[in-house]
C-alpha cells in the first residue's frame, strides 16, 4: 500500500467549533464511528466501528506506517481523532510527515476550504451529499437534551449515513484526480508537517488564572450592571433596544451603539449621559472572550492546540487564528 484515502465519522458531546479537535477528541464519549477508506485508488469501504467491526489489519498498520501518505480533507482532524482511536495519549499523536491535506491542496489554488464548496467550482460527477449535515447532526452530536442516537434504533438513517462517509471519501479521490497537473511543491508540505507539529505541541496555559480572571470579569460586570440600572432604571442594561430609547428620552437620538457610534456620542453627550454610555462601554469590551475561549478549548494537560489554520488565508498563503486568536493579543 502507498496511499491510503480517509475520511471518519465520530461523535463527542464536546462542540467542536468552540474547542477545537484536540479537546473534542479528549472527551470521555468521544467514539470514531465509521472509518471510510480507499487504498491505492480501490473502491472505497466503510468499516462500521460503531457496529463492532474492526479495521483491517493493513489498513491499521497503514496509519502508523510513515511509508504510506495518508490523504484527507482537513486531514488535522483524521490524524488528531485517529491518535485517540488508537490510544495514544493526551499529548501524543499520529505523526504528522506522512499525511496529506486535500484542504490544504485547494487552499494552495484559491479553491474554498469546504468539501462541497471544492466539489462544486470543479464540477466534480460526485458531489457531498446535502444529507450529511443533518445525520451529522442527528448522529454525531447530543440532542438538546444530551441525548445519543444509537445507530441500531435507526437502522435506515444510519445506512444512509455509512452512504454519506463513502461518498466523501469519493469526492476527496476526485478532487486529488482533479487537481493532479496542479501539484503541491514539496517545501508547501514541509511547512503544512511542521505546522502540525506546532498545533500538536500547543501552549501551555496558567487555568488557574485564566478562571480567576473570567470570575473577576463577572464581578466586574455585575457591578457595572447594578450601576446602569441604578442610573437609568432599566431592566436590561445589555438589551441595546432599551438603551437607545432611554437615550432618546432623555434628549440623544441615535441609531448605532456601536464602539465607533459610542465614542462619537461621548463627544457631545452631557455628563450624566456620557457617565452611562462610558459604563456600557466597559461592559461590551471583549478582551475577556479569549479567557472564555481558553476555558473551553484547553486540554486536560492545560495546553491548547490546534490554534492555527495552514494556509487559511488561501491567496497569500498566510496561517489563521483559530480558538484563542493569538494573532490579535492585546497588548
Amino acid at each position: 500500500m502507498k496511499t491510503l484515502s480517509i475520511d471518519i465519522e465520530t461523535f463527542s458531546s464536546e462542540n467542536l467549533t468552540k474547542c477545537g479537535v484536540y479537546r473534542y477528541a479528549e472527551a470521555p464519549d468521544f467514539e470514531v464511528l465509521l472509518f471510510g477508506y480507499s487504498a491505492d485508488g480501490a473502491p472505497v469501504q466503510v468499516v462500521d466501528l460503531a457496529a463492532g467491526e474492526t479495521l483491517p489489519a493493513d489498513v491499521r498498520s497503514a496509519l502508523t506506517d510513515t511509508a504510506v501518505t495518508k490523504w484527507a480533507f482537513n486531514a488535522q482532524f483524521e490524524r488528531v481523532c485517529l491518535s485517540r482511536y488508537l490510544g495514544y495519549p493526551t499529548g501524543q499523536y499520529l505523526d504528522p510527515s506522512s499525511w496529506h491535506c486535500t484542504m490544504v491542496w485547494a487552499a494552495t489554488l484559491g479553491l474554498p476550504m469546504s468539501l462541497a464548496g471544492v466539489g462544486a467550482v470543479l464540477g466534480l460527477d460526485k458531489q457531498k451529499m446535502s444529507e450529511g449535515k443533518d445525520l451529522i447532526k442527528f448522529f454525531c452530536i447530543p440532542d438538546k437534551d444530551g441525548n445519543r442516537h444509537h445507530p441500531k434504533v435507526h437502522p435506515g438513517k444510519w445506512e444512509l449515513f455509512k452512504s454519506y462517509n463513502c461518498r466523501d471519501v469519493e469526492v476527496e479521490i476526485a478532487i486529488q484526480q482533479r487537481l493532479a497537473k496542479y501539484p503541491v511543491p514539496n517545501f508547501v508540505w514541509n511547512e503544512y508537517h511542521l505546522d502540525q507539529q506546532i498545533n500538536d505541541r500547543g501552549i501551555g496555559v496558567d487555568m488557574e488564572l485564566v478562571r480567576h480572571a473570567i470570575t473577576i470579569n463577572e464581578d466586574i460586570k455585575n457591578e457595572i450592571t447594578a450601576e446602569i440600572q441604578a442610573l437609568t432604571m432599566l431592566d436590561n442594561p445589555n438589551s441595546v433596544q432599551q438603551m437607545k430609547e432611554w437615550l432618546a428620552e432623555n434628549g440623544m437620538e441615535t441609531e448605532s451603539l456601536g464602539k465607533q457610534a459610542v465614542k462619537e456620542l461621548l463627544e457631545t453627550a452631557p455628563p450624566e449621559l456620557a457617565k452611562v454610555l462610558s459604563l456600557r462601554q466597559q461592559l461590551a469590551k471583549s478582551s475577556v472572550k479569549k479567557y472564555d475561549a481558553m476555558l473551553s478549548s484547553h486540554c486536560i494537560d492545560d495546553r491548547i492546540r490546534g490554534m492555527f489554520q495552514f494556509y487559511g488565508a488561501n491567496r497569500s498563503g498566510r496561517f489563521s487564528g483559530r480558538l484563542v486568536q493569538l494573532q490579535n493579543l492585546y497588548r
